[in-house]
């Protein structure tokens, strides 16, 4: 067993299907040689049944052997004796055949006819048919042929049937291994493709696809795998190249601080306290940048099948009002007016919040001062409008685009990856976003969520719906 599984699938294909067919040949070469031997052993007893000596026949047989003269022999390959009810045996000119007690019961007249199968005094397996004769009881006569003629038949045809298997097996064996390699080229290619894959990470390699069979299918999702890998690739080297820039602005103004800080302190020359307070501030106010740049790259690093949470049943309002009060202490000087109705979806509740902060920090970070923040809930249709300089139109399609920021946003704190986070998250609670400009200024961001299939967990508190501002 372990010399088969150690061999080519081809060979294997092969020898199952040479075996297979060995089996069968095997099966119908024995049917037919039992069924051919029956056949010419009924045959034989028929025609053996069918040849009778008359009275005339059977006196002069008697008379020649109470003569003491030899009879001649029957014309063919037949032996005619005549059997009395004392078991003397008389036979026409060939070896005689001992007189059975099945022979003796049909001259007794205690049997109709006694068919078998016995040894003449040559050594010959004869089959004899015992009948008994017209006339006064104590006479029978048989009447014989050799078995060997239906052995001859039986052995030419054993040979004939050998010689078929022999064939059939021996083609049945080439044609399951030319099936084997014509059924398996197409395994072959992919095998090459893969080992291609493997050996050189060259993810462009496609397989043609012919047909609807299950190796198509097999083909369809290998070209499909390796397409993902390769987008993947290019998304993962663009994130690194993307994010190796955004690093670069923050570390080089950082490192040049402290640099100044530290010829200040080996050169004896002290700062100004106003320009050191100001070096400080500059210094925790990139540390907190690379902070936040590095938390977006965290978060979008992780696959799409990987986030911080499974997803529950979250209440959208509530959430929503956890990033309102964080947003709050970002924009103190902003207004906020909402309307939030309770809206129940299935999502990660960190990624959620998380994402509903980033849309409401965009709002709190182009809003002019003492500006207006909008936020309406209802129906699952989150709605957040600010009273920025807006967006402008070729600028839309890129807003959701990782390190992507406007001409306008580009002196502002950030790292422009809040959106596309926004993006991800919303993507995988089932939802859209959209971001554009409003009629009378200003940008507005959309966020629409499925509501949950189940109903709220028992015990969730509620808010009471209504306009609030602050």
């Amino acid at each position: 067993m372990a010399w088969f599984r150690s061999r080519p699938l081809r060979s294997r294909l092969a020898l199952l299907t040479a075996v297979a067919v060995a089996v069968a040949v095997a099966a119908v070469s024995l049917a037919c040689w039992f069924v051919t031997r029956a056949q010419l052993e009924a045959e034989m007893d028929s025609s053996l049944r069918s040849t009778r000596l008359d009275a005339n026949g059977v006196q002069s047989l008697l008379a020649l052997c109470r003569q003491g003269g030899t009879p001649p022999p029957v014309a063919g390959s037949y032996t005619v004796q005549v059997i009395l009810a004392n078991g003397s045996v008389c036979t026409s000119g060939k070896a005689a055949i001992p007189a059975g007690d099945g022979d003796l019961a049909v001259a007794r007249g205690q049997l109709e006819y006694v068919l078998h199968t016995a040894m003449d005094n040559a050594g010959r397996e004869m089959r004899v048919y015992t009948y008994p004769q017209e006339g006064p009881i104590g006479l029978a006569v048989s009447v014989a042929r050799p078995l060997s003629e239906i052995d001859n038949s039986m052995s030419t045809l054993r040979w004939m049937l050998l010689l078929v298997s022999g064939i059939g097996v021996v083609g049945a064996g080439a044609a399951g291994l030319w099936v084997a390699r014509t059924g398996l080229e197409p395994v072959n290619r992919l095998t090459g493709a893969v080992e291609h894959v493997a050996a050189t990470e060259d993810l462009t390699v496609r397989i043609p696809v012919e047909g609807e069979d299950e190796i198509a299918r097999l083909s369809r999702s290998f070209n499909a795998m390796t397409a993902a890998l390769a987008t993947s690739r290019d998304r993962q080297s663009q994130l690194i190249a993307d994010a190796g820039h955004e690093l670069r602005t923050p570390l080089t103004s950082l490192r040049t601080n402290v640099e100044l800080l530290a010829r200040s302190e080996e050169t004896g020359r002290a700062i100004p306290p106003e320009d050191r307070r100001a070096l400080m501030a500059s210094v925790k106010a990139q540390m907190t940048e690379l902070a936040a740049l590095i938390g977006d790259l965290q978060e979008l690093a992780r696959p799409d099948a990987a986030q911080r949470g499974p997803l529950e049943v979250v209440p959208l309002h509530t959430i929503l009002r956890a990033a309102l009060d964080r947003a709050r202490l970002r924009g103190p000087e902003l207004t906020f007016v909402t309307d939030l109705a309770p809206w129940y979806v299935r999502a990660d509740a960190a990624a959620l919040e998380r994402a509903l902060m980033n849309v409401l920090d965009n709002a709190v970070k182009f809003s002019p001062p003492r500006g207006t923040v909008e936020v309406t809930l209802m129906r699952g249709e989150l709605t957040v409008r600010d009273q920025g300089p807006g967006i402008a139109p070729d600028e839309l399609p890129h807003v959701f685009d990782r390190f992507w920021r406007s001409p306008s946003a580009r002196s502002l704190p950030g790292s422009g990856l809040g959106l596309s986070i926004v993006a991800r998250t919303v993507h995988h609670a089932g939802g859209t976003v959209g971001l554009s400009t409003a009629e009378k200024g200003g940008a507005v961001a959309t966020v629409r969520l499925p509501g949950a299939p189940t109903p709220p967990p028992e015990g969730s508190v509620v808010p009471e719906q209504g306009l609030d501002e602050s």
